[in-house]
């Protein structure tokens, strides 16, 4: 199809958008840790599946095992778990606009520990707007701001650090390894299942299936579309459009979040939340690198 990878673009972001939505439904009635285990394990299911398929998946490369199960820590366990918790305590727009800052802290931490990264005049300018949005949807100063608006944000904070550490990691220790992505993937899903069994209490679970729709919309809408399906998406896309494109389409899920937060859950999402959203934007547009002209 001449408009497949179009098509899969829009639909990765409305999928990763949509996510904020359903975990702000379920966390009524689970924790961030069991929202989590749901998502991880329907989401396993589908890449496991997909993986398993293409014939990706190798005994051969359990010896990376360690490799797995740091970026089991950090890309899924911490991430998804603090975003779940952040979730808890903001509205789900807000939440999936904050989720954009973490680009700003991937490069950030890159800035640190890998060398090859540098600080221009450009990227600097990149970090400050980026971070004005996040502190003017935050609002700390506002006179009826709320402890869990603060400790919320905090979260989803914490979760993109995780998130920019993990990619960090990935490119010093994981980029190298010649392994699909897919297969990458079951592996660092498999490995959180294992340590969410681990941490997860358990305890009160099957009460989400007391609400059918809402059960529905977190074991299809969160675990297989949002996760499973959206990873096998984000892998059709880098090998038809490549990397940066598919990178890309992390700027989708703020803007969508934000409107699902607005006109269908009815949260009170203001003017100025998008605007701090457009700096978040700009930031992280800021903090890419200029294309290179090709020779002539």
């Amino acid at each position: 199809m001449r408009y497949a990878p179009v098509i899969a673009f829009w639909a990765l972001g409305i999928l990763w958008g949509s996510n904020f939505f359903y975990m702000k439904l379920a966390s009524a009635v689970l924790s961030p840790l069991q929202i989590v285990i749901f998502r991880v394990f329907f989401g396993f299911l589908a890449v496991a599946v997909y993986a398993a398929a293409k014939g990706y998946l190798k005994r051969a490369h359990l010896k990376y095992t360690l490799h797995f199960t740091v970026m089991a820590i950090l890309a899924t366990v911490f991430y998804f778990g603090w975003f779940a918790a952040g979730v808890a305590l903001l509205p789900s727009g807000i939440a999936g606009a904050l989720s954009g800052a973490s680009p700003l802290f991937a490069f950030l931490i890159a800035a640190v520990f890998l060398p090859d990264e540098k600080i221009t005049m450009r990227k600097a300018l990149g970090i400050l707007a980026g971070f004005a949005g996040v502190i003017l949807i935050a609002d700390p100063f506002a006179a009826d701001i709320s402890e869990g608006n603060i400790i919320g944000a905090l979260y989803i904070m914490i979760g993109s650090v995780s998130l920019g550490a993990s990619f960090v990691y990935a490119r010093k220790y994981v980029a190298g390894i010649q392994i699909p992505s897919a297969a990458l993937t079951t592996y660092q899903l498999a490995a959180s299942l294992v340590i969410l069994t681990l941490i997860t209490d358990f305890s009160g679970m099957g009460a989400i299936f007391d609400d059918k729709p809402v059960a529905a919309l977190l074991v299809v809408g969160l675990g297989l579309m949002g996760t499973g399906v959206a990873y096998i998406t984000y892998y059709y896309l880098v090998s038809t459009s490549g990397a940066v494109t598919a990178a890309s389409a992390t700027y989708v899920p703020p803007v969508v979040a934000l409107f699902i937060g607005t006109v269908i859950a009815g949260e009170d999402i203001g003017l100025m939340d998008f605007l701090a959203t457009g700096l978040i934007f700009t930031g992280v547009l800021l903090l890419r690198d200029k294309p290179k002209p090709k020779a002539i």
